[in-house]
């Protein structure tokens, strides 16, 4: 069967003939077999009713003579058939054409019973001498109980077989007819169908070599533009697909270039002091001093590394637990400031919060919201030298909303919509003044969204930042504080 399921053209095409093929010959066949049995039968009804009129016409004379002969061969050429008439014993003593030649021959004895019961003959009737193919019928001669013999009507077949050759031309016309435009029109399906699977096929080869940009645009037939469709998401998530790992590798050799250099810097420098040190170089006690302390901020800056890294590996393997309780965001912000004082000030910077009176409490892990709000207020004092950063709460339906502002260098419009990528650093960190890995933001907007809240960052070069955190105040979650889901 290889040679059947080769193509869809020979699928379709050899379908096709088999059921036309069957169903023309079906129909044909009964059409021909109907047609002819139906057409001898009116035949033999119409000579029956005309052996009836013959026996009308010479009924009551029992005895042929040539006045009955002449009527005969009238009833002839206005029937258009051959009349025999037989006697009781079955011999032939008259027919409608004078030099008949079957006069004194003798009818089949089981026709002439019937005929002599008053019985007429329809059934396939052969008459010996008869070559030719006739369709004949008797009826009995004469009127009630006086039957004389029998009345035997022949007409030829020669116009029914003819009608029935005309009528299996016919047929055999239809069919090859149908042959040719079952070949046209499974032709043109099969090129309706084949030229979008072909060019299907082309656009399918082009996105696995890499253009993933190509598009199909089929309208019909409907189920292959629906295939055309299905092919432009698949190509669309391909690309995007591609497009995320080239963005992933880019983030990932980026990162693997930033912590190379942030782990590099620390250990080249403490190494450089400890080698100085120990090699007894430095003398002076105040010297000493400065390089434990920039030893100590070095180690302090790989601590904060590493903590990150692992805050990273735990958000991405949802292994962070959040242990919840009311929480007082104003103070929270208020001591983190304090914090950052000392720094601020060093950066002629001042630091004030702003909170509307009487605000609800927020319900999240202390630990995890301190976080937030201390990366977030990190980044506003380091990159903000003689402004200000402000600390804005506010109520906003469910949530409390925070706003950390800051005059700082800002963010490039750029970069916007990358800071929340892990290992992103932009290019206001990439000096040696400003260090960092990448990672607080990231870990920041995974933090809020563990709370169920919200973050987003609205920044202009030169001018500053806004960051906006929104975080479900207590009321959202009710009296019933323990049926709060906690573990992520």
């Amino acid at each position: 069967m290889k040679w059947f399921n080769k193509t869809l053209f020979r699928r379709i095409l050899i379908s096709f003939l088999v059921t036309l093929l069957i169903g023309l010959g079906v129909v044909g066949f009964s059409i021909s077999w109907l047609t002819k049995d139906y057409m001898y039968t009116q035949t033999q009804e119409e000579l029956v009713r005309k052996a009836k009129r013959v026996n009308a016409t010479i009924q009551r004379h029992e005895n042929i003579d040539e006045k009955t002969i002449e009527m005969l061969a009238l009833l002839d050429q206005s029937f258009d058939t051959r009349i025999w008439v037989f006697d009781k014993e079955g011999q032939i003593i008259a027919t409608s054409m004078k030099d008949e030649v079957f006069i004194g021959k003798s009818v089949a004895p089981r026709i002439v019973d019937r005929a002599l019961k008053g019985q007429d003959v329809l059934s396939e009737l052969h008459f010996e001498g008869l070559n030719k193919p006739m369709i004949s019928v008797v009826v009995p001669w004469g009127a009630k109980k006086n039957i004389y013999g029998g009345i035997v009507l022949h007409a030829p077949v020669e116009g029914l077989n003819q009608t029935f050759v005309f009528i299996r031309e016919t047929i055999l016309w239809a069919i090859l007819f149908g042959v040719i435009l079952s070949t046209a029109i499974v032709s043109y399906l099969s090129w309706s169908i084949t030229r979008p699977l072909h060019y299907i096929e082309r656009t399918a080869m082009e996105i696995e070599q890499g253009n993933y940009h190509q598009r199909l645009e089929i309208d019909n037939p409907a189920e292959l533009a629906d295939l055309a469709k299905t092919v432009n998401r698949l190509a669309e998530k391909v690309e995007k697909d591609e497009m995320n790992l080239k963005r992933e590798e880019k983030i990932r050799n980026d990162f693997l270039a930033n912590i190379s250099h942030d782990l590099r810097t620390p250990l080249t420098a403490i190494q450089g002091f400890l080698e100085a040190l120990q090699d007894g170089l430095i003398r002076e006690e105040e010297t000493r001093q400065h390089y434990y302390q920039v030893m100590y901020q070095e180690t302090m800056h790989l601590n904060r590394l590493v903590e990150d890294l692992m805050d990273l590996i735990k958000l991405e393997n949802k292994d962070i637990t959040l242990f919840k309780t009311p929480v007082d965001i104003v103070d929270l912000l208020e001591k983190l400031m304090f914090a950052f004082q000392p720094e601020a000030d060093a950066k002629e910077t001042q630091l004030e919060i702003t909170a509307e009176a009487g605000l609800p409490m927020v319900y999240a892990d202390r630990d995890r919201v301190a976080q937030i709000f201390k990366n977030l207020l990190q980044n506003a004092v380091k990159f903000t030298s003689k402004g200000h950063v402000q600390a804005l709460v506010l109520r906003e339906e469910q949530y409390l909303k925070i706003n950390i502002k800051d005059t700082g260098i800002g963010i490039e419009t750029g970069d916007l919509e990358r800071i929340w990528e892990r290992f992103f650093k932009g290019d206001r960190v990439r000096s040696k003044a400003n260090k960092g890995t990448g990672l607080g933001l990231s870990i920041v907007q995974q933090l809020v969204k563990l709370h169920h809240g919200k973050i987003s960052v609205h920044s202009e070069l030169g001018k500053g930042t806004t960051f906006t955190v929104w975080l479900p105040i207590i009321a959202e979650y009710g009296d019933d504080l323990e049926n709060v889901d906690d573990i992520y």
